[in-house]
C-alpha cells in the first residue's frame, strides 16, 4: 500500500509528523529554498531547510541526533544533530509542483551544505542522502549502516554512480 506522505519526522518531537508535498510547500517561507543549486551546485529544484522540518514537528531539547532513513534502499545515517541543524535541506520538488522522482533521488533527498565545514567524523558524504522518507530525533546514535572503511566507502559510491 503506497503511502500519501513524503517524510514521516518522529522521535524526540513534540508533535510527530508525516508530511506530504503540500505539508512541506506550506512550511513557512523563511524556510523555503526555491533554488537548490545556491546550496547544492550538482542539484536543482525545491528544498525545505532542516529547521524548518523540526520547527513543524516542535522538536524537544533532549533530541541530540538526527537519524535519517531510506526505505527505497535500506540506507540508514544517524549524525549529530546540532552539527547539521542548520546546514542541512531536504529536496522535495524538482519543479515546486510535483514531488521529487524516484529517479532523481526522491521522495525526498537530504543533502548537508559543506559537510567538511561539520568539523564531525560521523557526518561525511554519506550523510547526504538520498530516497530520504523518515527523519528520527533522538537522544543517542541510532541505527547506521555507512560503509565503515575507506575501500567499502569508495565501493558504494562507485556503485551509485553506475544508477
Amino acid at each position: 500500500m503506497a503511502t500519501d506522505y513524503l517524510i514521516r519526522v518522529d522521535g524526540e518531537v513534540q508533535r510527530p509528523r508525516q508530511f506530504a508535498f503540500e505539508d512541506l510547500l506550506a512550511i513557512g517561507e523563511a524556510y523555503q529554498i526555491d533554488d537548490v543549486s545556491q546550496w547544492a551546485p550538482r542539484y536543482e529544484g525545491k528544498a525545505v531547510q532542516l529547521a524548518g522540518l523540526l520547527a513543524a514537528a516542535r522538536i524537544k531539547p533532549t533530541a541530540m541526533y538526527l537519524g535519517l532513513h531510506a526505505s527505497q534502499d535500506d540506507f540508514h545515517a544517524s549524525i549529530p544533530l546540532d552539527a547539521v541543524r542548520d546546514q542541512g535541506i531536504v529536496i522535495y520538488s524538482l519543479d515546486g509542483r510535483y514531488a521529487l522522482p524516484v529517479d532523481a533521488g526522491g521522495p525526498a533527498r537530504f543533502y548537508i551544505r559543506d559537510h567538511v565545514a561539520c568539523n564531525v567524523d560521523d557526518i561525511d558524504e554519506c550523510a547526504n542522502v538520498k530516497f530520504l522518507d523518515h527523519i528520527e530525533l533522538t537522544v543517542k546514535r541510532g541505527f547506521d549502516n555507512r560503509p565503515e572503511d575507506e575501500e567499502e566507502h569508495a565501493r558504494l559510491h562507485r556503485e551509485q554512480e553506475e544508477d
